[in-house]
């Protein structure tokens, strides 16, 4: 019965007359089979009332249907009054009609009837979408047939750029090659790509390094490289699609200077790792490093085996080897590896 119900609202946006017959097979339903009470179903009648009322405005049925009553209507007066149109032949014809292009659809179908003319709409695109809510909508091209006082419009979602003629693909911008480039040089050729940069996020290849936000990536934006995209080069980037940037950073300074083989597998400080015990020359670690993604003896340079270990910058809350070594968190607090709450050796402030 709710099925039947909900029906009317969807299907009287398309066509008053099919959801009014469906509203007529709902009433026949609800008080022939159904077992409500007969308040329910009075309920019911008056809520499938609303419902057809409802989808007809939503779809413009209303609209479209009360501006052909009202043309009736003006045809009936004109003809009743036994005026000579050949007498007066521009008086029937409304003024030239305006430039409604970069309008949203409703208002322009308004505005069109208010000058006099009958107006139609389709998809301005090639994907032929059906067109329910007007106002998410916004026309691109007009075309006015003087002779039938009509304009037809031709419109696109408000979120989508018109295409160059009526009828053709919509123009989205596609994906640029920014892997391996600085933050800096992939905004800049995202912006001339005409990506739009509130749909880019952000997110950090190493397991022991945070994400930046948006702020922090561009205040070191020469720091911060680009490892992985999506989506890929050449692909659509539309109004729905998100853009994603893995990013590793690195100075002059740090000791692993290059992107990982794959996103979260690796840490950019070996001492972050819980697998780490600071014995490059062990066998047990040369199998270790043989097996892990970029792992190399270089970018444990500055540990040792002993405690008091400074092993430069740590994250808080990481795991960390040996005990007792200490290091500096990136805003410089000072930090010391010992158990943590699991008990499990972690960085802590000192």
């Amino acid at each position: 019965m709710l099925g039947l119900l909900a029906l009317v609202a969807l299907l009287s946006a398309f066509s008053v007359a099919l959801g009014f017959l469906v509203m007529i097979a709902a009433m026949v339903a609800v008080w022939v089979l159904s077992p409500w009470r007969w308040f329910a179903r009075i309920g019911a009648t008056f809520g499938a009332l609303l419902l057809l009322t409802v989808g007809a405005g939503l779809g413009g049925q209303l609209d479209d249907s009360g501006t052909g009553t009202a043309d009736a209507k003006a045809g009936d007066n004109v003809r009743a009054s036994g005026r000579a149109v050949s007498a007066s032949p521009s008086a029937s014809r409304p003024a030239k009609a305006a430039d409604y292009t970069g309008r949203p659809l409703d208002e322009a179908e308004k505005d069109a009837r208010s000058a006099g003319y009958t107006t139609t709409h389709h998809d301005a695109a090639d994907e032929s979408r059906t067109i329910i809510l007007r106002s998410g909508w916004t026309v691109c091209f007009q075309k006015t047939a003087t002779s039938a006082n009509n304009i037809d419009f031709a419109a696109v979602r408000s979120s989508d750029p018109c295409p160059e003629k009526d009828g053709g693909p919509l123009p989205w911008p596609k994906m640029p090659d920014v892997v391996g480039a600085t933050y800096n040089k992939a905004v800049k050729d995202l912006k001339q790509a005409g990506v739009d940069l509130d749909q880019v996020t952000l997110d950090d290849v190493y397991l022991d390094i945070d994400t930046p936000t948006a702020e922090e990536a561009a205040e070191d934006g020469d720091d911060w490289r680009v490892c992985f995209q999506s989506p890929d080069k050449g692909t659509k980037v539309d109004s729905v699609t998100t853009v994603r940037l893995d990013l590793g950073q690195w100075t002059d300074a740090d000791l692993v200077r290059h992107c990982p083989s794959e996103k979260n597998t690796t840490y950019k400080i070996p001492a972050n790792d819980p697998d780490y015990d600071g014995n490059s020359n062990s066998d047990s670690n040369a199998d270790r490093d043989s097996t892990a993604p970029h792992r190399d003896s270089s970018s444990s340079s500055g540990s040792s085996t002993g405690g008091g270990t400074s092993v430069g910058t740590v994250h808080p809350g990481s795991f960390c080897s040996p005990a007792g070594a200490t290091g500096v968190s990136r805003s410089g607090t000072p930090m010391v590896c010992g158990p943590g709450s699991d008990g499990r050796n972690r960085w802590h402030s000192a």
